[in-house]
């Protein structure tokens, strides 16, 4: 066990550090994209697991009605909502193009549905799009539906739709309960309405509602954050993600908008952390991995108790269907061997749908050792448990030099002849110990300094 101070260990981990959500990771990327490799790579590997694991597919619905200063994902805001027909058009021609590459009817394992505020879509529309999905799909025996829904515009018809359509579980952004806070971020959100959102969810027969919260954001507090906390906890939600604020102004126009001196530094970030931490362990939640906490018996902590749970774009999931396409504007498509990302902007988006043509711009076809290691970053954060082949083992003890003993020193790591081992306290710096694994992080460390890529890790 580490005998160094929590302070001395903030300190010295709060790195600028990828989330590892991917690896490569995105911003590793090349910036062009050989579109017939890519649909290549994308029937080879349908073929090899459709009948056998079956698919999952994210679709990004990128409209809200406000902008949350503190949000870093992809989004238009509007209040026009006209702007959702000519979007789900785009969407249903992208998802027919892809159909037609794929040859056969897939078997759809998992629909996740992110944004944006993808409640920003009518009851009706969201029918439609799910309805056009699955048509000629087999829909898989352990299918799951999931989206991330916004407490104050998800009403009991989206939740009926959605229920028929056979989603059992929804994500609440919550974030934070404090109104000096709220305000900060622009996302004015009664707590009524995360209440009655939450009874409306459990009584349209949704299994699993879960609420994000995060911390580090401007304004926060020991005393606001204990609030929220008991406030959260009051409800059980079935997860909890507890994601760190990921200050990124120089890529997210909206956080210019903080005055940094309101954000918590690395140190009270980190006692934020340990006291939700501490007040999940309380209440009977279990720690599932980075950010995320689920109750006993919950699919996510009974995939983690088997060693069946996965992680993607999307965060921690039960489905590990081998194959993940992404439909919408900036989606990103995971072929196991090769990623695609859909163009940013709408105009490109709608420009390229309208040709006939898959929207990609950019993506990267990983060789073989990529998916080694891509392998490797998903066991730190998944089993914290990695088993690398001994020449992999050796690379990074080569590129990693005193960073990797550090580990081991810190209590953070238990490294052996042939396997690294997350520690306890390690599982508070998951994404220090998989950027261990990271080879393109580690041999750019050797070229000219770049622009900065990632937020701190705490």
């Amino acid at each position: 066990m580490s005998t160094i101070p929590q302070s001395a260990l903030v300190k010295r981990y709060n790195l600028p550090v990828p989330r590892y959500t991917s690896y490569p990771t995105v911003p590793f990327w090349p910036q062009t994209i050989d579109l017939m490799e890519w649909k290549e790579r994308v029937k080879s590997r349908f073929a090899s697991i459709n009948s056998r694991l079956g698919i999952s597919l994210y679709v990004h619905l990128p409209f809200c009605e406000s902008l949350c200063t503190y949000c870093g994902c992809n989004k238009k805001i509007t209040k026009n909502h006209s702007e959702e027909t000519p979007y789900l058009g785009a969407l249903l021609e992208e998802w027919k193009h892809y159909r037609w590459l794929l040859g056969e009817a897939p078997v759809i394992r998992e629909i996740h549905l992110g944004g944006g505020t993808p409640t920003f879509f009518s009851p009706a529309n969201l029918d439609i799009l799910l309805t056009e999905l699955k048509s000629e799909s087999i829909i898989h025996p352990g299918f799951e539906g999931s989206i991330e829904g916004h407490p104050n515009n998800t009403t009991k018809e989206h939740l009926e739709v959605l229920n028929r359509h056979g989603f059992k579980r929804i994500s609440y952004g919550v974030q934070d309960n404090d109104a000096q806070v709220q305000k900060l971020i622009n996302r004015i959100q009664p707590w009524e309405n995360v209440v009655n959102a939450t009874i409306n969810a459990r009584k349209a027969g949704f299994k699993s509602v879960n609420f994000d919260l995060i911390y580090g954001l401007p304004g926060q507090t020991l005393e606001s954050m204990m609030l929220t906390l008991q406030q959260v906890i009051s409800l059980k939600p079935d997860r909890i993600a507890f994601y760190s604020y990921a200050h990124v102004p120089w890529t997210s126009r909206g956080q210019r908008l903080f005055d940094e001196k309101d954000l918590p530094n690395a140190s009270l970030k980190m006692d934020l952390y340990m006291l939700g931490k501490k007040r999940f362990a309380a209440a009977g939640y279990c720690d599932i991995g980075m950010d995320h906490f689920a109750l006993p018996g919950e699919a996510l902590f009974e995939a983690r108790a088997e060693g069946k749970i996965h992680r993607n774009f999307m965060g921690y999931t039960t489905q590990n269907s081998g194959m993940l396409i992404g439909l919408g504007v900036s989606s990103i498509s995971d072929a196991g061997n090769a990623f695609a990302q859909n163009h940013k902007t709408l105009s490109e988006y709608y420009e390229s749908v309208g040709k006939g043509e898959l929207p990609v711009f950019r993506g990267c076809m990983l060789d073989e050792e990529d998916v080694r290691f891509k392998k490797y970053v998903l066991d730190v954060t998944c089993k914290g448990f990695v088993k690398p082949e001994p020449a992999d083992l050796d690379l990074v003890k080569q590129l990693n030099g005193n960073y990797l003993h550090q580990l081991e020193i810190d209590g953070l790591i238990e490294l052996h002849n042939d396997s690294v081992e997350v520690t306890f306290l390690g599982n508070h710096f998951l994404r220090n110990i998989a950027r261990i694994f990271d080879l393109y992080l580690l041999r750019s460390e050797h070229e000219p300094k770049q622009e900065r890529k990632f937020s701190q890790a705490i």
